[in-house]
C-alpha cells in the first residue's frame, strides 16, 4: 500500500517538468509559422503589442466578470437576509442590536436612521423623516456604486477592442504590401503569412470584445435588480422609523412582525 502511494506521488509531474513541457510545446508551435504562436512570433513589434494588449484585456474582462458576479450574488443574499431580520425586529433599536455584529448595507441604514432620530431629539417628525431619507439615499448610491467597479473596463473593452485589433490588421497588411514591393513578387505563399498575422490581431480583438459586451449587459441587469433591493431596504427602514416615531408619541411599543399585530392593537383601541 505504501509503495503504491509512493509511486503514485512520484508519478505526479513537478513544476520543472511542467515548465519544460510547456517550453517545448511553445518552441514546436513557434516553428509552425501558420499556428497562432508562430504568427505571433513572426509579427513585428507593433502587431505584437496589439495582440498582447488585447490578450491582457480579455483576461481582465473574464476576471472582472467572475469577481463581480460573486460579489453581487453575496451582496444580494446578505441584503435579503438582513431585510427579513429588520422586518421581524419591529423597531430600529432591536434591529440595531441584531445588526451590530453584521456587515452590510442594511446595518448602515438602520444605524443612520437611528442616529438621526436620537440626534433630532424632540424635533418635528417630518424633519426627522426627511433627513433620514436623504441619508439613506446616499447610502443607496454608495452601495450601488461600489458594485459597479470594473464595469467601465468592460464597456471600454467591448467598444474599442475591435478597432484596436483592426489597427493591428491594417498595420500588418501594410507591412505585407511593403514586402511585396521589396521582393517584386506577388506569390501568395510569400505574402499569406503576413496577412494571416494581421488578421490574427482582429480575431483577438473580437475574442476580447464579444465577451466584454455580453458580460457588461449581464452585470447591468444584475445591478439593476440589486438597486431595486436597495430601494426596498431603504423604504423598509423609513417605514420602521415612521412607526417608531408614531409609537414614541403614543408611548406604545410595536410588536415584531410586518403589519398584523400593530393593526390589531389599533383596532382594539
Amino acid at each position: 500500500m505504501d509503495g503504491r502511494l509512493t509511486m503514485n506521488f512520484l508519478d505526479i509531474p513537478n513544476v520543472y517538468e511542467i515548465r519544460a513541457e510547456l517550453l517545448a510545446w511553445l518552441s514546436q508551435a513557434g516553428q509552425d509559422h501558420m499556428s497562432p504562436v508562430g504568427m505571433y512570433l513572426a509579427a513585428d513589434i507593433v502587431v505584437k503589442s496589439v495582440m498582447v494588449s488585447l490578450a491582457v484585456a480579455s483576461v481582465l474582462v473574464w476576471a472582472i466578470f467572475v469577481a463581480r458576479v460573486v460579489l453581487l450574488t453575496l451582496a444580494r443574499r446578505r441584503l435579503a437576509r438582513n431585510y427579513r431580520a429588520l422586518d421581524r425586529a419591529g423597531t430600529l433599536e432591536v434591529a440595531e442590536a441584531r445588526f451590530r455584529k453584521r456587515r452590510g448595507v442594511m446595518g448602515a441604514m438602520v444605524r443612520v436612521a437611528l442616529a438621526e432620530r436620537q440626534r433630532s431629539g424632540t424635533a418635528p417628525d417630518g424633519g426627522i423623516k426627511e433627513r433620514a431619507e436623504s441619508a439613506l439615499s446616499r447610502i443607496e448610491v454608495g452601495a450601488a456604486r461600489s458594485q459597479q467597479r470594473g464595469s467601465a473596463l468592460l464597456a471600454i473593452t467591448g467598444s474599442t477592442a475591435p478597432f484596436v485589433g483592426l489597427f493591428g490588421t491594417v498595420w500588418g497588411i501594410m507591412n505585407s504590401f511593403i514586402s511585396i514591393a521589396e521582393t517584386n513578387t506577388t506569390n501568395l505563399a510569400v505574402v499569406a503569412p503576413g496577412i494571416a498575422e494581421a488578421l490574427l490581431a482582429t480575431a483577438i480583438g473580437l475574442v476580447a470584445a464579444i465577451p466584454a459586451v455580453i458580460f457588461y449587459n449581464l452585470l447591468a441587469r444584475m445591478l439593476g435588480g440589486y438597486k431595486v433591493m436597495l430601494g426596498d431596504a431603504s423604504a423598509l427602514v423609513q417605514r420602521t422609523l415612521s412607526r417608531d416615531l408614531d409609537m414614541s408619541v403614543q408611548n406604545r411599543v410595536p410588536q415584531p412582525g410586518p403589519f398584523g399585530d400593530v393593526l390589531r392593537q389599533q383596532a382594539a383601541e
